[in-house]
């Protein structure tokens, strides 16, 4: 009964275990530092060449991203690096991942997320992994979230809840993302509608390879479909005014129909119902 109402259950503790070996060995391979996901045991993880804020100081547009595997997972980062720069010729761009692999309420509490934020200007900071119950029964704290996004605020910066999407099979898209709307209403944020995005996505292609084998994270093609939806709630543009993306790990055929999903997913539910008095960052 206490592992079936346990937050997440792709995250439990053996998980976070297995997973913290696999990247530690992973980031010395690369010569990165540690990093202590929660992601589910035995994935296959795509961090390569994730930025953690160096060299970011002069770059005209600034976006940072806190938050666990769920970003992290085929570099949601670099997806929309990628897409901001073709939207933007001639601007130097930089999104940044936060340091660590965390919850939004550890995050709020270790240094090296806190210096990133307060340390820099930003342009919006993407707040990722906040708590919520899967089993619907038990109930986690909003507080820390809260936090992050007054000391968002606090550098001018456009705060951006980012829900997850729901793991495959399991309708939990509305629970993930009223958890998030918890948050805004306490403390004005913009909600990118990335469960909503994928739903439609596998609604209309159900043969859409979202998913990672381990059926919680991002495949590429789920990993591209988020950062087109973060993209649309940055800028307020639709994402099918874009050209593809090249050189890129998703065909221009599937990108052109996850533009066309994430057009849809802003269109049905605005990022800006929950944070009306904002203007788009980019």
């Amino acid at each position: 009964m206490i592992c079936g109402n346990f937050y997440d259950q792709r995250r439990n503790s053996l998980h976070r275990l297995l997973f913290s070996l696999l990247m530690g060995l992973l980031l010395m391979a690369c010569g990165g530092g540690s990093d202590r996901s929660q992601a589910t045991s035995g994935s296959s993880v795509n961090t390569a060449g994730v930025d953690t804020g160096a060299g970011t100081g002069n770059a005209e547009i600034k976006v940072l991203m806190i938050g666990n595997s769920h970003t992290l997972f085929n570099n949601v980062s670099a997806r929309l690096e990628a897409i901001m720069r073709v939207a933007h010729p001639g601007k130097t761009i930089s999104v940044v991942a936060a340091p660590a692999s965390l919850f939004l309420d550890e995050h709020s509490k270790y240094e090296p997320t806190l210096a990133l934020l307060n340390n820099q200007k930003w342009n919006a900071v993407i707040l990722q992994a906040q708590k919520y119950s899967s089993s619907g029964v038990n109930s986690y704290s909003i507080a820390e979230a809260i936090t992050l996004v007054g000391l968002a605020r606090k550098s001018n910066a456009l705060p951006v809840l980012f829900p997850e999407w729901p793991r495959r099979g399991i309708a939990e898209t509305d629970r993930i993302f009223a958890q998030h709307v918890k948050i805004a209403e306490q403390a004005p944020a913009c909600i990118a509608p990335i469960g909503q995005a994928w739903d439609l996505a596998l609604q209309d292609r159900p043969d859409l390879s979202l998913y990672a084998d381990d059926g919680n994270h991002s495949a590429p093609a789920g990993a591209q479909l988020t950062a087109f939806v973060l993209y649309a709630t940055l800028s307020g543009k639709l994402p099918s005014s874009l050209p593809d993306i090249a050189p890129s790990d998703i065909s221009p055929q599937v990108q052109h129909q996850l533009r066309l999903v994430a057009d849809n997913a802003v269109k049905v539910l605005s990022p800006y119902k929950y944070c009306p008095q904002d203007k788009p960052s980019l």
